[in-house]
């Protein structure tokens, strides 16, 4: 194996090991096939970029972002990962982290959308 998929590998268990109260959070719902018995991976690595949850069967990704992807350089980033994501085929959907804290039920409700499509 190539030396650069062992790091992305290594570094997407760390990341699963070291999630943010908020994707603990939205993973408690998510895991277990809880939402129309579908299954979603966290940290999952889609060409060279690891999203936080992915939905294969629906090529549905989740992202959750903190306060700083609001800045003009994370913008920038964001948006050519996520057209690239898009181009493999996937519908990638963004929410803030507070919205994880304020409206679960609504992000979950907008997921149900998308895959119901």
């Amino acid at each position: 194996m190539p030396r650069r998929i062992i790091i992305k590998f290594h570094f997407a268990r760390k990341l699963r090991k070291e999630q943010t109260p908020h994707e603990i959070k939205l993973w408690n719902v998510l895991r277990n096939r809880e939402i129309n018995n579908l299954k979603f991976r966290r940290q999952y690595k889609i060409g060279k970029y690891i999203v936080d949850f992915c939905c294969l069967d629906k090529k549905l990704v989740v992202e959750l972002d903190g306060g700083h992807h609001n800045e003009k350089l994370y913008k920038i980033k964001d948006q050519e990962r996520q057209q690239y994501i898009e181009s493999q085929g996937y519908t990638v959907l963004r929410f803030w982290n507070n919205e994880v804290d304020e409206n679960l039920e609504g992000i979950i409700e907008i997921i149900l959308e998308i895959i119901k499509k």
